[in-house]
């Protein structure tokens, strides 16, 4: 996100589930804009719009006037329309300073569920139960893309899962051998997907275990990780509860399980209490900003790693994951702001020794 975003919380807003590919970036830039300025829309003066973003569907708009992103927000639909378009997009938006993760796009299979129910009335179930998230086309593959906050995404993820959960159980009373083959079925994750029902149909083999799973952002857990691994650690040793851990893109799966020397189902709620406080409490807290390096070329991108790694040492609590086409930056509001500051000036001055 552009660092000017970061800078205006409160006027800007993130816009979720903009067709990606149907027309050129700016022209799309143009009917996002136009949209956000009609009275209609309870829109108004738009001072900025980030359009493209690393996340596909999603652009950031910042209003000159704070009460009218929260007028924006306030609208219950906001249907994209414009004879450019092919068809009317619904969009959701949400204000940018709610969430470290402003948006989570994610692939989901529901096939395994396909047996007792129709998924076309079950994603327009999904649909009316969680309109803070844009559900893309449901595939013939029972496949569909879905994007949103973490935290909506993460609660759909529940309630898909105890569908599984409740769908092998009746399985499990009518015939031993549908139970075999809904297992089996479960254990199967299409290829390239950002997220299956996997981490879901692990929940379920995991309740026969007795163990639980949390699942968080990535971002908040390597930040966790980094900064809070005493007080994690210390937190599953004082519950006697083991856990390991799968990252699946944005998502880091925890499982917890019992130690085999002290089993114990009031343990293992305890330790899952008290990692979903700790997420939360930095949730509430973290920002993330990221640093493009698109286009950009090896000497480049070097320059950038080299002044993040160098302003590093003035924010110690600020978390830098530099990938290949990016660098993200995780920690307050605050400091990621003087942060990318610092490095923008650092890398003005590396520049400017070079052509020298």
């Amino acid at each position: 996100m552009a660092t000017a975003q970061a800078a205006k919380p409160q006027r800007t807003i993130v816009v979720y589930g903009i067709p990606d590919g149907l027309l050129e970036d700016d022209i799309m830039t143009d009917i996002l804009m136009i949209h956000f300025q009609k009275a209609k829309n309870k829109g108004g003066d738009v001072e900025d719009i980030v359009y493209p973003t690393p996340t596909k569907g999603v652009a950031y708009i910042t209003f000159e006037d704070r009460q009218v992103a929260e007028n924006v927000l306030a609208k219950a639909e906001h249907h994209l329309q414009d004879k450019r378009l092919p068809v009317d997009c619904p969009l959701k938006v949400s204000l940018y300073g709610e969430s470290v993760f402003i948006c989570v796009s994610c692939l989901l299979d529901l096939s395994i569920l396909r047996e007792k129910n129709t998924l076309e009335d079950l994603v327009e179930d999904l649909r009316k139960n969680f309109t803070a998230l844009s559900f893309g086309t449901l595939h013939s593959n029972g496949q569909i893309t879905v994007q949103g906050p973490f935290s909506s995404i993460h609660s759909l993820q529940n309630k898909l899962a105890l569908k599984v959960h409740n769908s092998l159980s009746k399985s499990d009373v009518k015939s031993g051998r549908k139970e075999s083959k809904a297992d089996h079925r479960s254990n199967t994750k299409p290829a390239k997907s950002d997220l299956s029902l996997e981490v879901s149909n692990n929940f379920v083999q995991s309740t026969k275990k007795e163990g639980l799973i949390v699942a968080l952002d990535t971002d908040i857990y390597l930040y966790m990780k980094t900064f809070k691994e005493k007080m994690y650690q210390k937190s599953l040793e004082k519950c006697g509860v083991n856990s390991y851990e799968v990252r699946d893109g944005e998502i880091t799966t925890i499982y917890l399980d019992n130690d085999p020397s002290n089993p114990s189902l009031g343990q293992l709620e305890l330790a899952k209490s008290m990692v979903e406080y700790m997420a939360a409490d930095l949730q509430s807290c973290l920002r993330k900003e990221r640093l493009s390096l698109e286009g950009f070329s090896r000497v480049e991108k070097h320059k950038h790693e080299q002044a993040c790694e160098n302003v590093n040492s003035q924010y110690p609590h600020v978390l830098v994951l530099p990938y290949s086409t990016y660098i993200d930056i995780i920690g307050t509001s605050s400091d990621i702001y003087e942060f990318t500051q610092q490095v923008n000036k650092m890398v003005r001055h590396f520049q400017k020794d070079s052509w020298r």
